[in-house]
């Protein structure tokens, strides 16, 4: 059995769907409360770990770093502690914001992190400390995630993209979408390839296909639904948030499809996919 932190959240429910797989929610581990998640591993002794629950709110970590950091650090670290204690591996997701967004060619693994907010501290705080429990390990780094659950740039877009005629998107600020759906499917693998080879342990970059911008795929997303609204670029420095974005959140999965066979997912393809699962039509 794989044991996933997390019940609500966009992965997480779509791992749930996978056999001999048990999600447990905040009531059954709460990450603010690290020791509960070890002590849940301990009780539960499964075949491998996913941490699929995180605290999100990138804006609100701005002024809530503690919390986030103890969400995203501490817990990862306690869970990571617990599973080298039973000798199994954790899969833990991650972000492409433990980089700084410079440049533009792709993010590998081994580049130097430097998170230019709270958020991307505490997920870089997470890793650190999974690495030095010495467990089995699988850190995904991903990006842009889309499904047709919880809150996402989607849902968003088809929300205000019916409400409005004109948008102002971000148009420098370059990645690919990543469908939740495609991330559980890597973290199964991931599990079941470390619990045959722990020697795969490291950090994995997972993302969606071709690159684009959020304005792009706000476009894409109204021309596949028929929505009229008309998407108006906007730089990043026009539109200030509490949290600094990187810009440049391109990854480079190359070693996640040499080790695991995992190749990046086209991202419209996705959204095809998604908007099927929302009703939308066109």
């Amino acid at each position: 059995m794989i044991l996933v932190f997390g019940k609500t959240g966009q992965v997480a429910q779509e791992l749930a769907a996978y056999p001999n797989v048990s999600c447990l929610d905040r009531a059954a581990a709460d990450l603010s409360d690290p020791e509960s998640c070890a002590q849940a591993i301990r009780n539960t002794k499964p075949a491998a770990v996913i941490n699929a629950a995180a605290y999100t709110a990138v804006d609100r970590a701005e002024d809530e770093e503690t919390a986030a950091r103890i969400i995203n650090g501490d817990a990862p670290g306690a869970m990571a502690r617990a599973c080298a204690d039973l000798g199994i591996p954790l899969v833990h997701i991650s972000t492409d914001y433990v980089f700084d967004g410079s440049g533009t060619a792709p993010w590998t693994p081994q580049d130097a992190t430097a998170p230019l907010g709270a958020y991307g501290r505490s997920k870089l705080a997470g890793e650190q400390a999974i690495m030095a429990a010495g467990a089995y390990h699988g850190i995904l780094r991903t990006s842009w995630v889309v499904s047709a659950h919880g809150s996402n740039f989607i849902k968003t877009m088809l929300r205000l993209g019916r409400d409005r005629d004109d948008l102002t998107v971000v148009s420098d600020q370059i990645g690919a979408p990543t469908s939740a759906r495609a991330i559980a499917a890597a973290c199964i693998i991931m599990a079941e390839g470390l619990m045959s080879d722990p020697n795969k342990s490291g950090i994995y970059h997972f993302s969606g296909r071709p690159e684009t911008s959020w304005a792009d795929f706000a476009r894409e997303i109204f021309s596949r639904t028929q929505i009229t609204c008309s998407v108006t670029d906007i730089l990043t420095r026009d539109y200030p948030t509490p949290a600094t974005r990187p810009l440049n959140s391109r990854l480079d999965c190359s070693a996640t499809e040499k080790v695991f066979g995992l190749t990046r997912p086209d991202w419209r393809q996705e959204l095809t996919q998604i908007l099927e699962d929302l009703g939308e039509t066109g």
